[in-house]
Protein backbone atom coordinates (compact mmCIF):
# COMPACT_ATOMS: atom_id res chain seq x y z
CA UNK A 1 0.00 0.00 0.00
CA UNK A 2 1.31 3.41 -0.92
CA UNK A 3 2.12 5.48 2.16
CA UNK A 4 1.08 9.01 3.06
CA UNK A 5 -1.09 10.90 0.60
CA UNK A 6 0.64 9.70 -2.55
CA UNK A 7 -2.21 7.38 -3.42
CA UNK A 8 -4.90 9.97 -4.10
CA UNK A 9 -6.91 7.93 -6.65
CA UNK A 10 -10.69 8.25 -6.37
CA UNK A 11 -11.97 5.45 -8.61
CA UNK A 12 -13.77 2.51 -7.05
CA UNK A 13 -10.75 0.38 -7.84
CA UNK A 14 -8.40 2.83 -6.12
CA UNK A 15 -10.58 2.89 -3.02
CA UNK A 16 -10.88 -0.90 -2.93
CA UNK A 17 -7.13 -1.38 -3.37
CA UNK A 18 -6.38 1.14 -0.61
CA UNK A 19 -8.92 -0.46 1.75
CA UNK A 20 -7.56 -3.97 1.17
CA UNK A 21 -4.06 -2.71 1.80
CA UNK A 22 -5.20 -1.10 5.04
CA UNK A 23 -6.92 -4.33 6.11
CA UNK A 24 -3.76 -6.26 5.38
CA UNK A 25 -1.57 -3.90 7.39
CA UNK A 26 -3.91 -3.61 10.39
CA UNK A 27 -5.61 -7.03 10.46
CA UNK A 28 -9.03 -5.35 10.56
CA UNK A 29 -11.93 -6.34 8.30
CA UNK A 30 -13.79 -3.30 6.96
CA UNK A 31 -16.91 -5.07 5.72
CA UNK A 32 -19.40 -2.28 6.40
CA UNK A 33 -17.06 0.60 5.68
CA UNK A 34 -16.63 -0.89 2.20
CA UNK A 35 -20.26 -0.21 1.27
CA UNK A 36 -20.49 3.08 -0.62
CA UNK A 37 -23.62 4.12 -2.49
CA UNK A 38 -21.93 6.69 -4.74
CA UNK A 39 -18.96 6.94 -7.06
CA UNK A 40 -15.93 7.88 -4.90
CA UNK A 41 -14.91 10.49 -7.48
CA UNK A 42 -17.73 12.63 -6.04
CA UNK A 43 -15.79 12.93 -2.78
CA UNK A 44 -12.49 14.00 -4.31
CA UNK A 45 -12.75 17.48 -2.75
CA UNK A 46 -13.89 16.16 0.62
CA UNK A 47 -11.44 13.46 1.69
CA UNK A 48 -7.99 12.01 1.02
CA UNK A 49 -6.93 8.33 1.19
CA UNK A 50 -10.58 7.27 0.92
CA UNK A 51 -11.33 3.67 1.93
CA UNK A 52 -15.13 3.77 2.20
CA UNK A 53 -17.89 5.42 4.20
CA UNK A 54 -19.05 5.47 7.80
CA UNK A 55 -22.82 5.31 8.14
CA UNK A 56 -24.60 7.31 10.85
CA UNK A 57 -28.24 6.54 11.66
CA UNK A 58 -30.52 9.20 10.20
CA UNK A 59 -33.92 10.26 11.51
CA UNK A 60 -36.05 13.35 11.21
CA UNK A 61 -38.16 15.70 13.30
CA UNK A 62 -41.28 17.55 12.30
CA UNK A 63 -43.42 18.93 11.02
CA UNK A 64 -41.95 22.10 12.50
CA UNK A 65 -43.83 25.32 11.75
CA UNK A 66 -41.52 28.27 11.12
CA UNK A 67 -42.44 31.89 10.49
CA UNK A 68 -39.14 33.22 9.17
CA UNK A 69 -38.02 35.80 6.66
CA UNK A 70 -36.76 33.02 4.40
CA UNK A 71 -38.25 29.81 5.83
CA UNK A 72 -42.04 29.88 5.91
CA UNK A 73 -44.26 26.88 6.58
CA UNK A 74 -43.85 23.35 7.92
CA UNK A 75 -40.55 21.52 7.61
CA UNK A 76 -39.16 18.06 8.25
CA UNK A 77 -35.60 18.34 9.54
CA UNK A 78 -33.08 15.48 9.07
CA UNK A 79 -30.80 14.61 11.99
CA UNK A 80 -27.95 12.07 12.00
CA UNK A 81 -27.01 10.83 15.46
CA UNK A 82 -26.11 7.86 17.62
CA UNK A 83 -27.61 9.39 20.77
CA UNK A 84 -30.88 7.72 21.68
CA UNK A 85 -33.71 10.02 22.83
CA UNK A 86 -32.31 13.08 21.04
CA UNK A 87 -34.62 12.97 18.02
CA UNK A 88 -37.63 12.01 20.14
CA UNK A 89 -36.98 15.00 22.37
CA UNK A 90 -36.54 17.50 19.53
CA UNK A 91 -39.63 16.10 17.84
CA UNK A 92 -41.67 16.76 20.97
CA UNK A 93 -40.42 20.35 20.92
CA UNK A 94 -41.43 20.66 17.26
CA UNK A 95 -44.92 19.46 18.12
CA UNK A 96 -45.27 22.03 20.90
CA UNK A 97 -43.96 24.88 18.75
CA UNK A 98 -46.27 24.02 15.86
CA UNK A 99 -49.24 23.80 18.23
CA UNK A 100 -48.30 27.28 19.47
CA UNK A 101 -48.48 28.77 15.97
CA UNK A 102 -44.84 28.34 14.98
CA UNK A 103 -41.45 29.83 15.77
CA UNK A 104 -40.47 33.35 14.75
CA UNK A 105 -36.96 33.22 13.25
CA UNK A 106 -34.76 35.91 11.72
CA UNK A 107 -31.15 36.48 10.70
CA UNK A 108 -29.74 39.78 11.92
CA UNK A 109 -26.16 39.47 10.64
CA UNK A 110 -24.37 37.33 8.05
CA UNK A 111 -20.58 37.68 7.85
CA UNK A 112 -17.84 35.07 7.56
CA UNK A 113 -14.50 36.20 8.97
CA UNK A 114 -10.81 35.52 8.55
CA UNK A 115 -8.16 37.38 10.58
CA UNK A 116 -4.52 37.20 9.49
CA UNK A 117 -1.74 38.27 11.84
CA UNK A 118 1.10 40.52 10.65
CA UNK A 119 4.46 41.30 12.23
CA UNK A 120 5.18 45.03 12.52
CA UNK A 121 8.04 47.08 14.00
CA UNK A 122 5.93 48.20 16.94
CA UNK A 123 2.77 50.02 17.92
CA UNK A 124 3.45 53.14 15.84
CA UNK A 125 4.17 51.01 12.79
CA UNK A 126 0.94 49.13 13.39
CA UNK A 127 -0.90 52.44 13.47
CA UNK A 128 0.70 53.37 10.14
CA UNK A 129 -0.54 50.15 8.55
CA UNK A 130 -4.04 50.54 9.98
CA UNK A 131 -4.20 54.06 8.53
CA UNK A 132 -3.15 52.63 5.16
CA UNK A 133 -5.82 49.93 5.32
CA UNK A 134 -8.53 52.44 6.21
CA UNK A 135 -7.55 54.77 3.36
CA UNK A 136 -7.18 52.00 0.75
CA UNK A 137 -10.17 49.83 1.58
CA UNK A 138 -11.45 49.89 -2.01
CA UNK A 139 -8.14 48.59 -3.37
CA UNK A 140 -8.05 45.89 -0.68
CA UNK A 141 -11.63 44.95 -1.51
CA UNK A 142 -10.76 44.66 -5.19
CA UNK A 143 -7.78 42.39 -4.46
CA UNK A 144 -9.86 40.12 -2.25
CA UNK A 145 -12.72 39.84 -4.72
CA UNK A 146 -10.50 38.86 -7.65
CA UNK A 147 -10.40 35.37 -6.09
CA UNK A 148 -14.15 34.74 -5.94
CA UNK A 149 -17.29 35.19 -8.02
CA UNK A 150 -19.62 35.21 -5.03
CA UNK A 151 -17.71 36.58 -2.04
CA UNK A 152 -17.91 40.27 -1.15
CA UNK A 153 -15.65 42.00 1.36
CA UNK A 154 -17.81 43.94 3.80
CA UNK A 155 -15.25 45.44 6.19
CA UNK A 156 -11.81 45.10 7.77
CA UNK A 157 -11.30 45.75 11.49
CA UNK A 158 -7.88 46.19 13.11
CA UNK A 159 -6.67 44.85 16.46
CA UNK A 160 -3.08 45.56 17.52
CA UNK A 161 -0.90 44.51 20.44
CA UNK A 162 2.86 44.96 20.58
CA UNK A 163 4.37 43.95 17.25
CA UNK A 164 1.34 41.88 16.27
CA UNK A 165 -1.35 43.38 14.05
CA UNK A 166 -4.56 41.47 13.36
CA UNK A 167 -6.93 42.45 10.56
CA UNK A 168 -10.36 40.84 10.84
CA UNK A 169 -11.83 40.58 7.34
CA UNK A 170 -15.62 40.10 7.12
CA UNK A 171 -17.31 38.71 3.99
CA UNK A 172 -20.69 38.06 2.49
CA UNK A 173 -20.15 34.53 1.12
CA UNK A 174 -23.54 33.97 -0.51
CA UNK A 175 -24.90 30.46 -0.09
CA UNK A 176 -21.57 28.88 0.83
CA UNK A 177 -20.50 28.53 4.44
CA UNK A 178 -17.51 30.38 3.03
CA UNK A 179 -14.50 29.52 5.16
CA UNK A 180 -12.31 28.51 2.24
CA UNK A 181 -13.59 31.42 0.19
CA UNK A 182 -12.70 33.86 2.98
CA UNK A 183 -9.25 32.32 3.45
CA UNK A 184 -8.29 32.56 -0.23
CA UNK A 185 -9.64 36.09 -0.59
CA UNK A 186 -7.95 37.28 2.60
CA UNK A 187 -4.62 35.83 1.54
CA UNK A 188 -4.78 37.79 -1.74
CA UNK A 189 -5.68 41.02 0.08
CA UNK A 190 -2.95 40.47 2.65
CA UNK A 191 -0.29 40.04 -0.04
CA UNK A 192 -1.34 43.44 -1.40
CA UNK A 193 -1.00 44.97 2.08
CA UNK A 194 2.45 43.38 2.45
CA UNK A 195 3.62 44.81 -0.87
CA UNK A 196 2.32 48.29 -0.15
CA UNK A 197 3.35 48.64 3.50
CA UNK A 198 6.44 46.44 3.88
CA UNK A 199 5.09 44.41 6.80
CA UNK A 200 4.99 40.59 6.82
CA UNK A 201 2.01 38.29 7.20
CA UNK A 202 2.88 35.58 9.72
CA UNK A 203 -0.30 33.53 9.22
CA UNK A 204 -3.48 33.98 7.20
CA UNK A 205 -5.29 32.82 10.35
CA UNK A 206 -4.23 34.63 13.49
CA UNK A 207 -6.99 33.05 15.64
CA UNK A 208 -8.93 36.30 15.94
CA UNK A 209 -11.28 34.92 13.24
CA UNK A 210 -12.23 32.88 15.50
CA UNK A 211 -12.52 29.52 13.72
CA UNK A 212 -13.60 26.32 15.48
CA UNK A 213 -12.88 27.60 18.98
CA UNK A 214 -15.17 29.10 21.63
CA UNK A 215 -14.53 32.82 22.06
CA UNK A 216 -15.96 36.00 23.47
CA UNK A 217 -15.31 37.63 20.07
CA UNK A 218 -17.78 35.37 18.26
CA UNK A 219 -20.16 35.21 21.22
CA UNK A 220 -20.57 38.99 21.08
CA UNK A 221 -19.80 40.03 17.50
CA UNK A 222 -20.85 36.85 15.71
CA UNK A 223 -19.39 34.77 12.90
CA UNK A 224 -21.37 33.32 10.05
CA UNK A 225 -25.02 34.00 10.76
CA UNK A 226 -26.43 35.51 13.93
CA UNK A 227 -29.91 34.01 14.18
CA UNK A 228 -32.68 34.78 16.66
CA UNK A 229 -35.69 32.54 17.30
CA UNK A 230 -38.56 32.69 19.77
CA UNK A 231 -41.97 31.26 20.53
CA UNK A 232 -44.72 31.65 23.12
CA UNK A 233 -46.10 28.30 24.24
CA UNK A 234 -49.65 28.37 25.69
CA UNK A 235 -50.04 27.13 29.24
CA UNK A 236 -52.18 24.16 28.18
CA UNK A 237 -49.50 23.00 25.70
CA UNK A 238 -46.80 23.34 28.36
CA UNK A 239 -48.81 21.25 30.79
CA UNK A 240 -50.32 18.83 28.29
CA UNK A 241 -47.60 18.10 25.72
CA UNK A 242 -44.52 19.03 27.71
CA UNK A 243 -45.79 17.72 31.07
CA UNK A 244 -44.39 20.56 33.15
CA UNK A 245 -45.45 24.01 34.32
CA UNK A 246 -44.54 27.45 33.08
CA UNK A 247 -42.95 28.41 36.39
CA UNK A 248 -40.89 25.22 36.56
CA UNK A 249 -39.56 25.70 33.05
CA UNK A 250 -38.68 29.35 33.74
CA UNK A 251 -36.87 28.49 36.97
CA UNK A 252 -34.95 25.62 35.37
CA UNK A 253 -33.81 27.86 32.54
CA UNK A 254 -32.75 30.60 34.96
CA UNK A 255 -30.84 28.43 37.40
CA UNK A 256 -29.37 26.08 34.74
CA UNK A 257 -28.79 28.08 31.57
CA UNK A 258 -28.05 31.47 33.11
CA UNK A 259 -26.74 31.10 36.68
CA UNK A 260 -25.10 27.71 36.15
CA UNK A 261 -23.44 28.79 32.92
CA UNK A 262 -22.24 32.01 34.58
CA UNK A 263 -20.80 30.03 37.50
CA UNK A 264 -18.88 27.90 34.99
CA UNK A 265 -17.96 31.00 32.94
CA UNK A 266 -19.29 29.09 29.94
CA UNK A 267 -19.64 30.70 26.53
CA UNK A 268 -22.76 28.61 26.01
CA UNK A 269 -25.82 29.60 28.07
CA UNK A 270 -28.10 26.81 26.92
CA UNK A 271 -29.31 23.28 27.58
CA UNK A 272 -27.79 21.34 24.66
CA UNK A 273 -27.66 23.40 21.48
CA UNK A 274 -24.59 21.48 20.27
CA UNK A 275 -26.66 18.28 20.18
CA UNK A 276 -29.11 19.59 17.62
CA UNK A 277 -26.49 21.37 15.54
CA UNK A 278 -24.19 18.34 15.38
CA UNK A 279 -26.99 16.03 14.24
CA UNK A 280 -28.21 18.44 11.54
CA UNK A 281 -24.65 19.29 10.45
CA UNK A 282 -23.70 15.64 9.96
CA UNK A 283 -26.91 14.92 8.08
CA UNK A 284 -26.55 17.85 5.68
CA UNK A 285 -22.82 18.01 4.95
CA UNK A 286 -21.86 20.98 7.13
CA UNK A 287 -18.47 21.18 8.86
CA UNK A 288 -19.04 19.37 12.19
CA UNK A 289 -16.09 21.14 13.82
CA UNK A 290 -17.99 24.42 13.61
CA UNK A 291 -20.48 23.10 16.11
CA UNK A 292 -17.94 24.55 18.58
CA UNK A 293 -18.92 28.08 17.61
CA UNK A 294 -22.56 27.17 17.09
CA UNK A 295 -22.81 25.82 20.63
CA UNK A 296 -22.30 29.31 22.09
CA UNK A 297 -26.00 30.03 22.06
CA UNK A 298 -28.14 31.63 24.73
CA UNK A 299 -31.55 30.27 25.71
CA UNK A 300 -33.90 32.35 27.85
CA UNK A 301 -37.35 31.73 29.28
CA UNK A 302 -39.92 34.10 30.75
CA UNK A 303 -43.51 33.96 31.90
CA UNK A 304 -45.74 35.81 29.44
CA UNK A 305 -49.10 36.15 31.15
CA UNK A 306 -50.10 32.54 31.76
CA UNK A 307 -47.86 31.25 28.97
CA UNK A 308 -44.19 30.39 28.42
CA UNK A 309 -41.95 32.62 26.30
CA UNK A 310 -38.77 30.92 25.02
CA UNK A 311 -35.97 32.39 22.91
CA UNK A 312 -32.66 31.25 21.43
CA UNK A 313 -29.80 33.42 20.19
CA UNK A 314 -27.30 31.69 17.89
CA UNK A 315 -24.37 34.11 17.47
CA UNK A 316 -22.25 31.92 15.23
CA UNK A 317 -24.25 29.63 12.95
CA UNK A 318 -21.95 28.68 10.07
CA UNK A 319 -23.92 26.82 7.42
CA UNK A 320 -24.19 26.67 3.66
CA UNK A 321 -26.15 24.96 0.90
CA UNK A 322 -23.42 24.91 -1.74
CA UNK A 323 -19.86 23.59 -1.58
CA UNK A 324 -18.19 21.39 1.01
CA UNK A 325 -20.06 18.29 2.10
CA UNK A 326 -23.34 19.53 0.60
CA UNK A 327 -22.12 18.16 -2.74
CA UNK A 328 -22.31 14.56 -1.54
CA UNK A 329 -25.39 12.50 -2.54
CA UNK A 330 -26.72 11.55 0.91
CA UNK A 331 -26.22 15.03 2.29
CA UNK A 332 -27.84 16.59 -0.76
CA UNK A 333 -30.85 14.33 -0.31
CA UNK A 334 -31.10 15.39 3.34
CA UNK A 335 -31.08 19.05 2.31
CA UNK A 336 -33.75 18.30 -0.30
CA UNK A 337 -36.15 17.28 2.51
CA UNK A 338 -36.27 20.97 3.43
CA UNK A 339 -35.99 22.33 -0.14
CA UNK A 340 -32.55 23.67 0.78
CA UNK A 341 -30.35 22.40 -2.03
CA UNK A 342 -28.10 24.81 -3.88
CA UNK A 343 -28.04 28.54 -4.48
CA UNK A 344 -30.50 30.86 -2.80
CA UNK A 345 -31.22 28.51 0.09
CA UNK A 346 -28.61 29.19 2.80
CA UNK A 347 -30.62 31.73 4.78
CA UNK A 348 -33.70 29.53 4.61
CA UNK A 349 -31.66 26.60 5.88
CA UNK A 350 -30.18 28.67 8.72
CA UNK A 351 -33.65 29.67 9.90
CA UNK A 352 -34.80 26.04 9.85
CA UNK A 353 -31.75 24.98 11.88
CA UNK A 354 -32.50 27.72 14.41
CA UNK A 355 -36.11 26.58 14.66
CA UNK A 356 -35.03 22.99 15.31
CA UNK A 357 -32.59 24.26 17.93
CA UNK A 358 -35.40 26.13 19.66
CA UNK A 359 -37.44 22.91 19.66
CA UNK A 360 -34.58 20.96 21.19
CA UNK A 361 -34.05 23.53 23.92
CA UNK A 362 -37.76 23.66 24.74
CA UNK A 363 -38.17 19.92 25.09
CA UNK A 364 -35.03 19.35 27.15
CA UNK A 365 -35.81 22.20 29.54
CA UNK A 366 -39.29 20.79 29.98
CA UNK A 367 -37.94 17.30 30.63
CA UNK A 368 -35.44 18.57 33.17
CA UNK A 369 -37.94 20.80 34.93
CA UNK A 370 -40.31 17.80 35.16
CA UNK A 371 -37.55 15.43 36.30
CA UNK A 372 -37.96 13.22 33.21
CA UNK A 373 -34.54 13.48 31.52
CA UNK A 374 -33.14 10.33 33.09
CA UNK A 375 -36.35 8.43 32.38
CA UNK A 376 -36.19 9.35 28.68
CA UNK A 377 -32.63 8.14 28.37
CA UNK A 378 -33.41 4.92 30.24
CA UNK A 379 -36.28 4.20 27.88
CA UNK A 380 -34.80 5.39 24.57
CA UNK A 381 -31.06 5.74 24.95
CA UNK A 382 -29.91 2.46 26.46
Amino acid sequence: MTGGLKNRGRTKEDVEERRKGLEEVTGAFLEHIAHTSFDPIMAEKNVENMVGCVQVPLGFVGPLLINGDHAKGEFFVPMATTEGALIASVNRGCSAISAAGGAEVLIIKDEMTRAPVFRTKGVRDSKRVVDFVNSHIQEIKAEAETTTRHGKLIKVRAFATGRSLYLRFSYDTGDAMGMNMATIATEAASRYIERETGISMVSVSGNLCVDKKPSAMNFIDGRGKIVLADVTIPKDVVEGRLRTTVDSAVETCYRKNLVGSAMAMSFGHNAHIANILAAVFIATGQDPAQVVEGSMGMTTCERSGEDLYLSVRLPSLEVGTVGGGTRLPCQKEALSLMDCVGAGKAKKFAEIVAGATLAGELSTLAAQSAGELGKAHRELGR
